[in-house]
């Protein structure tokens, strides 16, 4: 039996979606038209070495930190009265400030694959400008307020 050649997976394969509802009754929806998405949750590491370690370097992860940036074209309605739903919940909460400056988001791996992250984030909003052949574009940045849970990918089979 031959070994099946992987494939590489591709930046696409993400997925972004808002609760456009309550924490106790969620309505997940997709960011729609998302053109770039980027994700880190970087660890605080302080150096923790001793007299007691022979000259090597000890270290103590002691907190961390995650954020996404994710760039959308920005979607209206055919007759251009309304924007997305979940653009201008994410614009809306841009604005807020408390409880009303967060957005609860999750994202997940499209194809089902097991990689998939729930938090609550704070919202900054940057639309892009451009040229008058460009499209309305806005970077979105989701700065974590709280953990980064690893959550059960909803698109799995």
């Amino acid at each position: 039996m031959s070994t099946p050649t992987p494939v590489t997976a591709l930046a696409r394969r993400w997925r972004l979606e808002v609760n456009m509802g309550t924490a106790e009754l969620p309505d997940w929806q997709l960011c729609p038209a998302i053109t770039e998405f980027q994700w880190t949750a970087e660890p605080n590491v302080e150096d923790s070495s001793t007299y007691d370690d022979d000259g090597w370097a000890g270290n103590t992860k002691t907190g961390q930190a995650w954020e996404v940036t994710a760039t959308f074209n920005r979607k209206a309605t055919a007759d251009s009265t309304a924007y997305a739903a979940v653009h201008e919940k994410l614009r809306a909460v841009a604005f807020g400030w408390g409880a009303d400056s967060e957005a609860q988001v999750r994202w997940m791996d499209r194809n089902g694959l097991p990689e998939a992250y729930q938090g609550n984030a704070l919202v900054q909003w940057e639309p892009q400008g451009g040229e008058t052949t460009a499209l309305d574009q806005v970077e979105v940045t989701l700065t974590g307020n709280g953990p980064l849970a690893q959550i059960a990918n909803p698109l799995a089979a």
